[in-house]
């Protein structure tokens, strides 16, 4: 039956997507006598978790007694936006706490365990490990590994190439992978291009849909290419728009812009700083030698490739291209395969 209750909270869990920010997706249920009767979970960043929100729906506390929780996630233990979770699920009369998943911010971890522990509650973690833990992986990558979870995403014709020309724009793809990227965008905190992008495509690097927590839009330029170009669509919009360059400027940029100086900016030393700022999710968008950089940095975690109808030749220019003078390769597992129109949707993963 265990199973059966998580699974329950699995689902709650996933009416927050998109929703919750940089705070997990969490889920909770309580259950006495085989019944449900009380459920929750985290609907939006800075409102009440998941624990509190099934608390709450009960009119007295008398109601949980003896009964057993099932939630996602640990409870939490500190004061963020709410208060720690764990002093009301004790307070709850609860006798047993069945965990989904250990939290994996070390402000948290295991804490929350101990804390039941020691208050005579029995704490289980429930064997739908990988159901669980697939509700959040960049928030687990990231408090793991210290960096966000980067996916490469391109646009190649049939024979590999993602434009006909050096300084042009080659439309590759169809409306219907269009509209797939800009819902994309929305799972990701951070959405980052090189200039050659910006200058030649011009794009907005906005998601579908109106949200509280736009990604932010990265945009690698060396050289401040882009810095003398406020007719750019990345300078006529509210999202908040990260510029790092190697170049001063007086120019006025808008107050969506900031800007990060430093003659020494790698792609190493942009994602360690990235990881600083909270940033858990990155979907770098191109160009070929932004990402051809990354994958000579050995620093990506999947890659998607949407393959147009279209071949272009020997005239385009190939993806990955760059002008490192080692070869780097790397091994990828296939994840998914998916149609849209002519084009195809293709999902790859590291091989670590």
């Amino acid at each position: 039956m265990d199973n059966l209750y998580m699974q329950q909270a699995v689902d709650l869990a996933k009416k927050g997507r998109r929703n919750t920010y940089r705070n997990p997706l969490v889920g909770a249920i309580f259950v006495k006598d085989k019944q449900v009767i009380a459920s929750g979970y985290h609907a939006r960043y800075g409102d009440k978790h998941a624990e509190r929100m099934a608390i709450d729906s009960c009119s007295t506390l008398e109601e949980l007694k003896n009964s057993t929780l099932y939630v996602t996630l640990e409870p939490c233990t500190h004061f963020g936006k709410q208060p720690p979770c764990v002093d009301a699920v004790i307070a709850s009369g609860v006798s047993r706490v069945v965990i989904g998943q250990s939290d994996p911010n070390p402000v948290v971890s295991m804490k929350g365990t101990q804390k039941l522990r020691e208050h005579g509650i029995q704490v289980d973690f429930n064997d739908l490990g990988q159901t669980v833990q697939a509700l959040n992986p960049y928030y687990n990558y990231y408090f793991e590994h210290n960096l966000p979870y980067i996916v490469l995403k391109q646009a190649i014709s049939l024979d590999g190439k993602i434009t006909a020309q050096s300084g042009t724009r080659t439309q590759i793809t169809g409306a219907s992978v269009n509209q797939q990227v800009h819902d994309e965008r929305n799972e990701f905190q951070a959405i980052l291009v090189g200039s050659e992008t910006v200058l030649v495509d011009n794009p907005t690097l906005l998601a579908s849909g109106a949200t509280n927590f736009p990604s932010i839009r990265v945009v690698l330029d060396r050289q401040g290419r882009c810095l003398n170009r406020p007719e750019l669509n990345i300078f006529n919009s509210q999202a908040p728009t990260w510029i790092f360059t190697t170049k001063k400027t007086n120019q006025l940029l808008s107050s969506n812009v900031q800007l990060f100086e430093n003659e020494t900016w790698t792609i190493e030393s942009v994602v360690s700083y990235l990881a600083k700022q909270g940033v858990q999710s990155v979907y770098v968008e191109g160009g070929a030698q932004i990402h051809n950089q990354f994958l000579a940095a050995n620093l990506f975690n999947e890659l998607i490739t949407y393959v147009g109808s279209e071949v272009i030749g020997s005239g385009g220019i190939p993806s990955f291209s760059g002008n490192q003078a080692n070869p780097t390769s790397q091994a990828m597992k296939l994840k998914s395969v998916q149609q849209f129109g002519n084009d195809v949707r293709i999902v790859s993963e590291r091989v670590e």
